[in-house]
């Protein structure tokens, strides 16, 4: 006749080894969920199939939150805590919230549109962007920053390398990507073809998000090639959103005031 402490010995081995089947299934968040259930006495009066319920329900919270993690890491954003629930719109900036949590909840990415994001510099322009991809990474959806000013060497070296295929792939299966800082350097021929074979391969079917100093009627010049920039605009402009950052710098420093030397005597 076995003994309770042998029937919770026996107990304790069983849920081990499940515990390290589960891990070894990779089955991780399940495993977790377990642990916990085992902890909480008010878990005896639920049934098997509501605790199996939130078993699973626990597994596809962790990988959801497991691939968020690791689509956050892989987009390199600039600033990766950006988050469009903490955008700013005081007055005189140009940025209307409900516009924008209009876009970041609709079908944008899906339909392949553009977001073009212009203004004064410190304006806030890379912060807007990476929110917005950081929100889709969020939502499931790859995204890559890129800063425009560095692409000419960073294509010279996958040129060179024999990588500029693959990558020119990578990007056209991305479903966002972020060009940062687009027109504040000139391009190279090189680094115009390039640009035209990427955007090609986005337009209506991948998500772009551009932010620029630059005026959107200043990019055609900024190109510089016509029949290039033509194909660039037209491909960008086809069904885009556009938002036009106003305001001083974000970026400027309270002034700071010097107090006055204590004259007085004693």
């Amino acid at each position: 006749m076995t003994t309770n402490s042998e029937e919770q010995k026996d107990h304790t081995m069983m849920m081990n080894t499940t515990l390290e089947q589960l891990r070894g299934l990779k089955l991780n968040g399940m495993a977790g969920g377990l642990q916990e259930q085992l902890t909480q006495a008010g878990m005896t009066g639920i049934s098997f199939e509501e605790r199996l319920a939130l078993l699973v329900d626990r597994e596809v919270h962790w990988r959801n939150d497991k691939r968020q993690a690791r689509l956050l890491k892989l987009a390199h954003l600039k600033y990766p805590q950006a988050a469009i629930e903490d955008i700013d719109t005081r007055a005189g900036r140009g940025l209307d919230r409900r516009a924008v949590m209009s876009l970041a909840l609709g079908d944008w990415i899906d339909s392949g549109h553009s977001v073009l994001i212009t203004g004064p510099t410190g304006a806030g322009k890379s912060w807007l962007g990476c929110a917005l991809a950081q929100y889709a990474c969020r939502r499931g959806h790859p995204a890559i920053y890129q800063r425009v000013p560095r692409m000419g060497e960073e294509l010279r070296i996958r040129h060179g390398n024999g990588t500029f295929g693959k990558w020119l792939l990578q990007l056209a299966r991305t479903d966002v990507l972020l060009l940062d800082d687009w027109g504040m350097t000139g391009l190279d021929s090189q680094t115009r073809a390039d640009l035209l074979e990427i955007i090609d391969d986005r337009a209506g079917n991948k998500a772009t998000i551009i932010t620029s100093q630059l005026p959107i009627e200043h990019w055609h010049a900024w190109v510089g090639d016509a029949t290039i920039a033509d194909a660039i605009l037209d491909r960008l402009m086809q069904k885009h959103h556009r938002f036009t950052l106003t305001g001083e710098s974000l970026r400027q420093k309270p002034k700071t005031i010097k107090k006055e030397p204590n004259t007085q005597t004693s």
